[in-house]
């Protein structure tokens, strides 16, 4: 792992000799050690990513959500038990008490999915402790009141927060591919059962179409696989001798190389690239997150500020060198900005047998 600095391990310990009188004679006291102060390492968001990947195997302790906090530069493990923290501590990140155990959020979640109608996206919100959901502008009347008394009911264990705009796909059209009058972008090139391939979002297209790099232009390769909803991914693979570099386009004349894939954490900064809007950066913000478009539900998905419009489907989510996600949908655009959803793209490497590069 790889710390931008490291903060020292300071722990003072101070001795007070204490003098008492007794039968005519002196006797020392025992020094008196104060309490250690903790200081979280202060890491770097891609570091702070490292990290989270490892506690999930490490920590003994039952944990209630973990994201980076970009001010301090630390990363905060919440814990509902006191005996956690030193654990916590252990491993350079910040311990925080929270009310709300995992299972208490998750039984939460699974209350506010029997209200869910289209243009509604919840999940667990590690910073507020609790379940964040989020309606768009078409959730109205009975609907929209239905769903905050239930969220109402939920106690401090869910918040109810309204977007301007619809959420659905973004589909219309990483660099843009084209199928039967489709626009889209192209995720990640990866490689599947040793053939070079690629990643886009399941909903630009259904297994076997074909794609394009120009509109109309000969095919580079087919799908194989096409998921959504339930899940927003598809992988083909090349059948043209088209360059399949693994990096994305930064749309500035120049290409970030992508040498792996991992799972974002809340909080943490993030870039996107597609063929509608070039590259924007935006902030995680929520994970495994479920969001209903008017074609169905999608499942564990990233939720971010990073804008995005039709045609950008597909495209990369990513930090530095590592692939995060593909986009998958949202509501506004990037000019007022939005909430966009993301395919993990960890998940769909694993469901198609993929690696990276």
């Amino acid at each position: 792992m790889t710390n931008r600095r490291m903060s020292a391990r300071r722990i003072t310990m101070a001795a007070t000799g204490v003098a008492a009188l007794l039968a005519g004679t002196f006797t020392m006291s025992q020094a008196n050690a104060q309490t250690p102060t903790f200081t979280p390492d202060v890491l770097s968001s891609q570091a702070a990513v490292e990290l989270a990947t490892t506690l999930e195997d490490t920590l003994s302790a039952n944990t209630a959500g973990t994201f980076y906090d970009a001010q301090t530069e630390t990363l905060v493990v919440n814990v509902t038990d006191t005996a956690a923290v030193s654990e916590v501590q252990a491993t350079g990140a910040e311990a925080r008490l929270v009310d709300h155990t995992l299972a208490q959020l998750e039984a939460a979640a699974n209350e506010v999915e029997e209200l869910a109608v289209p243009g509604t996206a919840w999940g667990i919100d590690p910073v507020s402790n609790a379940v964040k959901v989020t309606v768009d502008s078409t959730v109205t009347g009975d609907a929209l009141a239905e769903l905050r008394s239930g969220v109402e009911a939920l106690g401090g264990q869910a918040v109810l927060e309204q977007v301007e705009g619809e959420f659905s796909p973004y589909i219309a059209g990483g660099d843009a591919i084209y199928t039967s009058g489709a626009r889209c972008s192209l995720g990640f090139n990866v490689t599947i059962g040793g053939q070079r391939g690629f990643l886009t979002a399941g909903h630009c297209g259904s297994t076997g179409s074909s794609w394009s790099a120009t509109s109309g232009g000969a095919a580079f390769g087919t799908l194989s696989t096409s998921v959504f909803p339930g899940s927003d991914y598809a992988a083909g693979t090349y059948s043209s001798s088209i360059a399949s570099p693994s990096s994305v386009n930064l749309y500035n004349g120049s290409t970030r190389s992508i040498t792996g894939a991992a799972n974002p954490v809340v909080g943490q900064t993030v870039e996107r690239s597609g063929s509608t809007t070039g590259r924007h950066s935006g902030t995680v913000t929520a994970l495994n997150v479920s969001v209903t478009y008017p074609q169905g539900t999608v499942r564990g998905t990233i939720q971010t500020t990073v804008c995005a419009e039709p045609g950008d489907s597909g495209g990369a989510l990513f930090s530095g060198n590592t692939a995060h996600g593909l986009t998958s949908g949202g509501s506004g655009n990037c000019s007022s900005g939005g909430t966009t959803f993301f395919q993990p793209v960890v998940a769909a490497l694993n469901a198609v047998g993929a690696t990276i590069p």
